[in-house]
C-alpha cells in the first residue's frame, strides 16, 4: 500500500468513527495508525468492569483485537482473526487503556501482530499475540 502515514490515520479514524456495534459501544479510537503499526484507547465506564471493579478482561482483549486488526488492515487486506493468545499482567483500573499494536511477522496469507496493552497510569497490564488470515 503506498499510502503516507497521514493519510493512513485520516483513512482509519474515518472508518472507525463510522462503524456502530461493538467497536462505538465500548469507546474504543484509533490514536496512530501507520503500515502495521496502530494505537487505540478506550475509555473505560461502569459497563467496561467486571465484578470486583476492574477492567474486564474480555474489554482488554476485545482493543487489543481491535487495535490489531486496524493494523493488519493497514496493509491494504481484508483480514479476520486466525488465531490469538492473551496474557493479564496487572488488574486494570482507571478511566483510559491504550493498546499498542506492532507486527512480529508479515506473511502473503497470515500476519502475527503484538498487542501490548497499558493502563492510563502507563502501566503494562496486558500482552496479546493475534495471528490474522487475510481473505483477499
Amino acid at each position: 500500500m503506498n499510502t503516507s502515514d497521514e493519510e493512513l490515520l485520516t483513512y482509519g479514524k474515518k472508518y472507525i468513527n463510522s462503524v456502530g456495534g461493538f467497536i462505538k459501544n465500548n469507546h474504543y479510537s484509533l490514536v496512530d495508525l501507520k503500515q502495521n503499526y496502530c494505537v487505540m484507547e478506550a475509555e473505560v465506564t461502569d459497563d467496561s468492569l467486571n465484578p470486583y471493579g476492574m477492567v474486564h478482561g474480555g474489554f482488554l482483549f476485545g482493543l487489543a483485537d481491535t487495535a490489531a486488526g486496524v493494523a493488519a488492515r493497514s496493509t491494504g487486506k481484508k483480514a479476520v482473526t486466525l488465531s490469538s493468545h492473551i496474557e493479564y499482567l496487572h488488574a486494570c483500573y482507571g478511566s483510559k487503556v491504550k493498546a499498542v499494536v506492532e507486527a512480529v511477522k508479515i506473511g502473503k496469507t497470515v500476519s502475527v501482530y503484538q498487542a501490548s496493552i497499558y493502563d492510563d497510569q502507563d502501566v503494562i497490564v496486558a500482552k496479546a499475540i493475534i495471528d490474522y488470515f487475510y481473505i483477499d
